[in-house]
């Protein structure tokens, strides 16, 4: 488990570490690093400028060797020069199942939530009206949550450095609880001539500077936010749409490389995430495109998705709820609505980008794959029962109640059929 937060405090002041253990028995110590960044590490204004605000120290432990599904007491702390202390208060989590573990496991999705005031002003015309809803039906269902993504334009800070630390306190009671796992959006990466794949203004300067400091993901190299992490029965890939994802980039080896490494019986659950819409989506801009999907989005993907036979791909961006038949090549390869089972021919791709920002209106035109379209703010939640058994819920922010879901169930065999285009010759050679 990977423990973050932020002090006044640099290292020839005070030493950072965490405090934990088992709850209930001895505690130990673990040491945090401590990083910065100063105004010119900033892209250009308002970051750079009237935006700017000295962050202060962002502090990272890990907490290693964990025992599987137990839990964890912690606090922070900082040992003076003079030999006192200051210390946190007390928080704690439950460690994560073990890799392919058979066990319940409720896993939260969704995007481009940001933050509001709590007296009802905001700042951007009230540019993010449903990020307190969702924060607080997520707060109210946390003993029924095991780990949260956040899949992209996580703050709306653009530039404006002081929202960070806004917005981190509205997620805290979530994030200090519960892993709370976030991708790379347009409103955190995107600046000019600053190595993004969008030449666009959209991080208000902050070229990614701010979450790649103050979020730790694990990947390789932070600066490029593309990482692959396990949950129990499911394995993720997540990728950053603001940098190349078209084949024989980088990152498309990347992302082919952690599809290729799941291994089906331990973790039949196999989920992708970006942030703009690589897949399906029937919204308004799509579809004055004529794309239904970020230009260049699917060309490449769809043939990993189909060949590593990945059951559901997420993303943000754009501001609604919207899931898709399973599909390949724009076309459902699988009937029903509620309920999958058996071999499943293709991808089910969902668009949960309506998490508290201004929504976005959909099409007119309604394609054949799109299952079911929810102009409202929302966030998804899969349970996976055991190997063979997963729900799906897509629930409203306003009420928290269930407004569309589905269920897969199958065994190890289906996941390992042969699909249309996803299978390797084979030869009947004695």
């Amino acid at each position: 488990m990977t423990v973050t937060w932020t002090s006044g405090y640099n290292i020839d002041e005070t030493v950072p570490f965490v405090e934990w253990g088992l709850k209930g028995e001895n505690q130990v110590r673990s040491p945090a690093g401590t990083l910065t960044f100063g105004r010119h590490s900033m892209c250009g204004s308002p970051a750079r400028t009237v935006g700017w605000r000295d962050p202060g120290f962002i502090h990272t432990s890990f907490l290693k060797d964990l025992w599987p599904n137990k839990v964890y007491t912690y606090k922070m702390g900082h040992l003076l020069s003079n030999g006192t202390y200051i210390w946190s208060k007390m928080y704690s989590f439950k460690s994560s199942p073990y890799p392919g573990q058979d066990s319940l496991q409720r896993v939260i999705m969704f995007g481009d939530m940001g933050k509001a005031e709590r007296d009802g002003s905001n700042e951007y015309s009230n540019y993010q009206p449903g990020s307190l809803n969702t924060t607080d039906q997520l707060i109210r269902d946390l003993p029924n949550i095991d780990i949260v993504f956040h899949i992209g334009d996580i703050t709306y800070a653009n530039g404006y450095l002081s929202q960070w630390d806004q917005f981190t306190s509205q997620v805290e009671p979530i994030a200090s609880t519960v892993p709370y796992m976030v991708a790379s959006g347009n409103h955190e990466r995107d600046w000019p001539n600053s190595g993004s794949f969008y030449d666009k203004t959209d991080s208000g300067g902050e070229c990614g500077v701010l979450a790649e400091t103050m979020y730790y993901v694990p990947a390789e190299n932070r600066a490029k936010f593309w990482y692959s992490t396990d949950y129990g029965m499911f394995h993720f890939c997540i990728a950053d749409s603001e940098h190349d994802w078209r084949e024989g980039s980088e990152q498309y080896r990347f992302i082919e490389k952690c599809l290729a490494s799941v291994d089906r019986q331990k973790q039949p659950w196999l989920i992708f995430a970006a942030h703009r819409v690589l897949g399906y989506s029937s919204d308004y801009w799509y579809g004055q495109e004529g794309s239904f999907e970020e230009p260049m989005g699917r060309e490449s993907l769809q043939k990993l998705w189909q060949k590593y036979k990945v059951d559901i791909a997420f993303y943000g961006h754009v501001h609604n709820y919207e899931r898709t038949c399973p599909i390949y090549q724009n076309q459902c390869v699988k009937t029903g609505t509620s309920h999958y089972s058996g071999v499943v021919n293709g991808t089910i791709h969902v668009v949960v980008g309506g998490a508290g920002s201004h929504l976005s209106e959909f099409s007119q035109v309604r394609p054949k794959w799109s299952v079911y379209r929810d102009y409202d703010w929302g966030f998804v939640k899969m349970t996976a029962f055991n190997h063979s058994s997963l729900l799906f819920e897509y629930k409203k922010s306003r009420d928290g109640n269930v407004y569309d879901s589905f269920t897969i169930s199958r065994d190890y065999r289906d996941v390992l059929a042969c699909v249309p285009d996803g299978c390797e010759p084979s030869t009947l050679a004695s």
